[in-house]
């Protein structure tokens, strides 16, 4: 199995529990193949960059998970014709550890560099 990352943007209008819904059977459909949901982030509504389909604003939506290459095709097969998806993408991520950013105070705490004479 591989590690896949999905960022799904829905139509605003969605109230709350339809979003909760339509995530709760994400997660579902990738246990149900035998996948493993590792990360779920909903991030909330945003302003976009530009209209899709004449909405200002989406509902963003973050799954890291592992799963087959064949489950994750079917799945994003089934997001292009749903009508509560304004925009997806979905990619195969590296396995490899992300180290975290540097905190602000520890790069604030860092020596000052010496200027040549």
């Amino acid at each position: 199995m591989r590690i896949y990352e999905l960022t799904i943007i829905l139509k605003p209008q969605l109230p709350d529990s339809e979003i909760a819904e339509f995530v709760d059977k994400a997660k579902k459909q990738v246990v149900a193949d035998g996948g493993e949901v590792l990360v779920e982030e909903k991030q909330g509504r945003r302003k976009l960059y530009h209209e899709i389909n004449h909405n200002r604003d989406g509902f963003y939506v973050f799954l890291r998970f592992k799963a087959t290459t064949p489950m994750v095709e079917k799945y994003t097969a089934a997001l292009r014709v749903n009508d509560a998806v304004l925009r997806f993408m979905s990619i195969r991520s590296e396995e490899k550890e992300i180290a975290p950013a540097p905190k602000p105070a520890a790069v604030a705490a860092a020596p000052a560099a010496v200027k040549p004479a």
